[in-house]
């Protein structure tokens, strides 16, 4: 037998010699993509990370600048760095990693010596946004995972800004599944503003000589009785509530087995039905969550396991104890049929037949068959752990989580995460039972077995999953699927996915200068453009709820109500400004100075991090928390290389486009704060306290007074205090009334002498904080910067505080209690007799004040 060449390996001045193998179709890849904006499509193990090296060496080496890739998770990110730092002959402290670990001001400093950058792109955006660090020398941006760039991902706004700013841009978009049909791979190559299409796929010789077969087989599991009886209780309770459902005419069946698809119309309808004021809709959506809630009960029990289902009900009960718990969580444990489920659940001293099963597989891979290393693969961190418990009896097994912690289960550290996988690499154990974190482009080992505990209902997770096996040698894939559950229904769905997303590859192949030619070269595509578009989302509606539980119901169960009054305290500063009152005209041509050019698209901001279990687990998905320290009061005395007009935004208005739109605009510079009073800063007089409809209809129904409090150390702090209240349908949107409504806004213009102003949506707030800040800094040259303290309380505000906060009742009574009473102290000693004499207190607020103040602490 002859022996096989040795390898030959690419020769570049900035490449360590002997490290990259020459692989041919990872050359044309790279070929393709040094000369233009390109979508890589290469399966899951064969080298995308290699590609995207080779055009950064050579744009590095033939243009200058510096590169950034782009990974969705905190691991990847880390994997990408270590291969930099081995691959390219620069100093590793050229090559800097970002991510919410490192702080703003660090990377601010790190960002301008770097030649290469490997981040997050959360933290990016946010870098961005907050004007700390500029594009405009880049030279190659690489996204990982590409296949994410839709809706409001962070990806979406950076290669808009990339495309803007940089004197010489190119990018490549890396995914081994980057859509599931035409249309999704157009939207994420318009997106990313990418001209070319490179595709490769196992059938082609140069990538067919790297790869081997994969087995995938399909195994049915039968269910005992015992857990049918579980399934069947549970069953029944969801068939009664889409009866209700089915009464308010959302619904046209009332079998439990009722699609995602045909779930998400309902909550649609009912939506709809809440904004034309009909109050039935309110207990329709509380009852739409009970039906979530359950339906993740029923899945976990049939395709899990008892135990998973176990620590579900556990939360939902400590839920429905919780404070301002939700009807629907009150109503889910009360329920005698999900009562006894549960005392079922509780008594059951079994396991899922398909813990046995996986048992058995990983026997004869791993002792009859010789293996090495099998992942076993779930949805549920509650299962991964119960896996590891069980599979620990007789293999060398360890778990691999994301690094969100939730109730009764801890996440793991980057440092933990990636210490596990050196360790699998290693061969010190065997077996890795992971959840979804483990599916997108880590470096996880060459496997003999990749074992599914249950069927994946998107073609691109299971495209990942099973690129973990079937590199370097034969490897099988085993799906374990429960009978008549919905683990069959997920099987069908995978299959008919994957099955179309090979299709549309392989035509995308063979038409790719169509494809091109549809794109038009004419860049990356207004995120206005797909407003709507979730990221992450199931276009099908087919699944929707396998990875997570997606329930909805927080909020959804507001009150009819009410009495709500809108009462306040609060000492306003009173101020006058400088100069002659401007007339309409005044307003005609700034309104066109620089607005426009910034997309709007409403929604959160999505991160697209797939959850594990109960929205537990976000897979290692970075967040960038800047909120360490105290915050700052922005105030004069703009910093002298801000041109233009500055805006000063408070980092948790992320959430929002806002942010995003305004640092796009011309002439506009943002800056992130963790601000201490208000959201947005226009000027040292003018912060801007930004509220939704449902966000001040909450604080009418809720009883939290905290939008007064935040309107009132607005006011000590700014001379001009501006509300704005933003969305349509103020008097409709809940069933609150409109005096209720009316009296919050009068108590703010006049008890805190705040402007109330009105938009339609984000865009409208945009352009009006646009407005503003030109207006204050422009035409008024007044300053922005960021310094001082937030002004402290007053004894009489300090004193209303502390009375207020008895029982929630609020700033106008605690006036009324201290007029009478004088003092806090006879406040808090007062009978209830004498406490039912002050204006305003009732026979329930008075025994709330002698319960709090009287009755022991509970130990």
């Amino acid at each position: 037998m002859a022996e096989a060449a040795d390898p030959e390996y690419v020769d570049h001045a900035l490449l360590n010699p002997g490290f990259i193998e020459r692989r041919r179709y990872q050359v044309q890849l790279a070929e393709t993509a040094k000369r233009a904006d390109t979508l890589v499509c290469l399966p899951t193990g064969l080298g995308k990370t290699t590609v995207s090296l080779l055009v950064t060496a050579d744009r590095l080496s033939s243009v200058g600048g510096k590169a950034l890739l782009l990974a969705p998770t905190k691991p990847l990110v880390q994997q990408h760095t270590e291969f930099y730092r081995e691959a390219l002959s620069i100093p590793d402290d050229e090559i800097v990693t970002f991510t919410g670990d490192v702080k703003p001001d660090d990377r601010a400093a790190l960002w301008d010596d770097a030649r290469v950058v490997i981040a997050t792109p959360q933290v990016v955006e946010n870098d961005l946004v907050g004007n700390r660090v500029s594009l405009a020398d880049v030279t190659h941006v690489t996204f990982d995972e590409c296949h994410r760039t839709t809706g409001d991902y962070a990806y979406v706004y950076i290669a808009e800004r990339y495309h803007a700013d940089a004197s010489d841009p190119l990018v490549t978009g890396m995914s081994a599944s980057p859509g599931g049909d035409e249309e999704e791979i157009l939207i994420v190559c318009e997106n990313l503003g990418l001209d070319e299409v490179e595709v490769m796929t196992e059938s082609d010789a140069d990538v067919a000589e790297y790869t081997h077969d994969t087995d995938v087989q399909w195994e049915k599991i039968e269910l005992p009785e015992s857990i049918i009886e579980i399934r069947d209780a549970l069953n029944e309770v969801i068939s009664d509530r889409l009866e209700t459902l089915k009464s308010l005419g959302v619904s046209n069946t009332s079998q439990p087995d009722v699609s995602q698809k045909q779930l998400n119309k309902m909550r649609a309808q009912l939506q709809r039905m809440m904004d034309g004021g009909n109050s039935d809709a309110y207990k329709g959506m509380s009852v739409h969550a009970e039906v979530m809630k359950l339906r993740r009960a029923v899945e976990l029990v049939e395709t899990q396991s008892v135990e998973a289902l176990r620590r579900y009900f556990e939360r939902q009960r400590n839920a429905a104890r919780s404070s301002g718990a939700s009807k629907a969580s009150q109503r889910l444990v009360a329920e005698p049929e999900v009562r006894e489920a549960m005392r079922k659940a509780e008594s059951y001293d079994d396991l899922h037949p398909k813990f046995r099963r996986t048992r058995v597989l990983l026997a004869q891979t791993l002792g009859i068959g010789g293996g090495e290393r099998v992942i076993v693969f779930t949805e549920s961190r509650d299962t991964a752990e119960a896996l590891t418990e069980f599979l620990s009896e007789s293999f060398d097994t360890r778990r691999f989580v994301g690094q969100g912690d939730k109730e009764g289960s801890d996440g793991m550290t980057q440092k933990q995460q990636g210490e596990t996988l050196d360790a699998f690499r290693a061969g010190e154990f065997e077996v890795l039972v992971s959840t979804s974190v483990a599916e997108e482009g880590l470096d996880v080992p060459e496997v003999d077995l990749v074992l599914f505990f249950e069927p994946v209902p998107t073609a691109i997770r299971s495209i990942q999953r099973k690129g973990r096996t079937g590199r370097q040698d034969e490897g099988a894939v085993v799906v374990l699927m429960a009978e008549d559950t919905r683990d069959e229904a997920y099987f069908w769905i995978s299959r008919r996915k994957e099955k179309q997303m090979e299709e549309e590859l392989r035509s995308l192949k063979g038409v790719a200068a169509d494809v091109e030619a549809e794109l038009g070269g004419d860049g990356q595509a207004a995120l206005s453009s797909f407003e709507g578009n979730g990221a992450g989302g199931d276009t099908n509606g087919d699944s929707g709820d396998a990875a997570g539980d997606v329930e909805g119901d927080d909020g959804d169960d507001a009150d009819a109500g009410s009495n709500a009054t809108a009462a306040n305290d609060g000492t306003a500063a009173a101020s006058t400004g400088s100069g002659s009152q401007p007339g309409l005209t005044d307003f005609d041509a700034e309104t066109d100075d620089g607005a426009g050019d910034g997309a709007s698209n409403d929604g959160a901001a999505g991160s697209d991090a797939a959850a594990d279990d109960d929205g537990g687990d976000a897979d290692g998905a970075d967040t960038d928390d800047e909120g360490d320290g105290d915050g700052v009061v922005a105030a004069a005395g703009t910093s002298d290389d801000v041109e233009g007009t500055e805006i000063v935004i408070d980092q948790r208005e992320l959430d929002s486009t806002i942010a995003r739109d305004l640092s796009t605009r011309e002439g506009i510079t943002t800056r992130l704060e963790t601000l201490d009073v208000g959201d947005y800063v226009l000027s040292d007089r003018v912060a801007v306290e930004r509220k939704s409809v449902a966000d001040f209809l909450d604080t009418l129904v809720g009883g939290d007074r905290s939008m007064f409090e935040q309107v009132r150390d607005t006011a000590r702090a700014y001379a001009r205090p501006v509300v704005i209240v933003e969305g349509e349908d103020l008097y409709g949107e809940r069933n609150v009334h409109p005096n209720a409504v009316r009296g919050a806004l009068s108590s703010l213009a006049i008890d805190f002498d705040a402007s109330v102003l009105r938009t339609e949506d984000e865009a409208d707030t945009t352009e009006l904080l646009e407005v503003i800040a030109r207006r204050e800094q422009e035409t008024n040259d007044r300053e922005v910067s960021a310094h001082g303290e937030k002004a402290a309380k007053t004894l009489a505000e300090q004193q209303e505080y502390v009375v207020s906060s008895i029982a929630d009742i609020g700033p106008v009574t605690s006036r009324a209690l201290l007029d009478h009473f004088g003092t806090v102290e006879a406040v808090m000693t007062a009978r209830e007799d004498d406490l039912l004499e002050v204006s305003g207190v009732g026979e329930v607020t008075a025994e709330r004040i002698r319960e709090v103040v009287g009755e022991e602490y509970p130990e």
